[in-house]
């Protein structure tokens, strides 16, 4: 890999294991589709005007069912579940959870139209991996909180089949057009209940600036310098930063927000990380392509 290439790397593992803190300040203040809002309508603005000079809007909404579709299954409903498991459990178990998308997505693989053979590799990697998850289930959530990790794993699910629909319907189409007309299009869909659920004061410093750094920082930027990633080292590549941003995730949690973290939560991640890599072998990254369209994530 070219150094430019590892700054590329190092810098999106950074800002996307960022939005899980960030989620969890603007939590404090905002409601859940108020902060979809916000972050999708500023991300949007920076967005569509680019792709719209680029005559890239107009190519992505002929294709607008399997649009629709992407748009649903990554951004609208998994970033709403997001935040709605965040108002429940901490911003590195959440991130941490989130880490079975290449689980789901070797999954969803194997059941879909190719029925890829089943190796044991691929058999004991979706083994492992599970367990890993269930271990920070076990022993990290409490029994409060089980309907915060089925809105996890609605999450992880939409990452995974996002890729899914952009590879096999919009993989010949400008990834910034597709991706400025889903912000819009999800801003329309948050806008009425964005505006219910607005707070009557203006929220605090911080808060304003979590919610700006999350929608110019970890989706407007990001995805720019996630497509110049894919340019230089290829999709295989790019989508290795899917490993370690729940890493990140955990350590700003626990430095930052002073968020615990125990033997298990190490234990049970190390797990999921090895699960994921042993199942998502060379072939799974070809075929799913695109986990590393995946990242409208967080």
């Amino acid at each position: 890999m070219s150094p430019r290439g590892w700054w590329l790397f190092i810098v999106m593992s950074v800002v996307w294991g960022l939005p899980y803190l960030l989620i969890k300040v603007a939590l404090a203040e905002l409601d859940v589709a108020t902060l979809v809002l916000a972050r999708t309508a500023l991300a949007s603005a920076l967005l569509l005007p680019v792709a719209l000079a680029r005559h890239q809007v107009g190519p992505a909404l002929r294709r607008w069912r399997p649009l629709l579709l992407f748009t649903a299954v990554e951004i609208c409903v998994p970033w709403y579940f997001l935040g709605y498991a965040e108002q429940r459990l901490s911003s590195s178990l959440t991130g941490l959870l989130v880490a079975m998308v290449p689980l789901l997505g070797a999954l969803l693989a194997l059941a879909g139209a190719h029925h890829e053979r089943l190796s044991g590799r691929r058999v004991l990697g979706l083994a492992v991996g599970f367990v890993g998850v269930g271990a920070l289930v076990g022993f990290e959530v409490g029994g409060g909180d089980v309907d915060a990790v089925l809105a996890v794993l609605v999450v992880a699910l939409g990452y995974a089949v996002g890729p899914i629909v952009l590879t096999r319907y919009l993989a010949d189409l400008p990834g910034l057009g597709v991706l400025a007309v889903a912000l819009a299009l999800s801003t329309l869909v948050y806008l009425p209940f964005g505006v219910a659920g607005a707070p009557a004061v203006l929220p605090s410093v911080g808060v304003l600036g979590a919610v700006v750094a999350l929608a110019v920082v970890c989706t407007a930027v990001a995805f720019l310098l996630f497509f110049a990633l894919i340019a230089e080292v290829g999709a295989a590549r790019a989508v290795v930063i899917t490993y370690v941003n729940p890493a990140v995730a955990l350590l700003l949690g626990v430095w930052l927000l002073n968020e615990r973290a125990s033997v298990a939560t190490g234990v049970g991640f190390v797990l999921v990380l090895v699960g994921c890599v042993l199942a998502t072998g060379r072939s799974d990254v070809r075929d799913a392509g695109a986990p590393a369209g995946r990242r409208v994530q967080a």
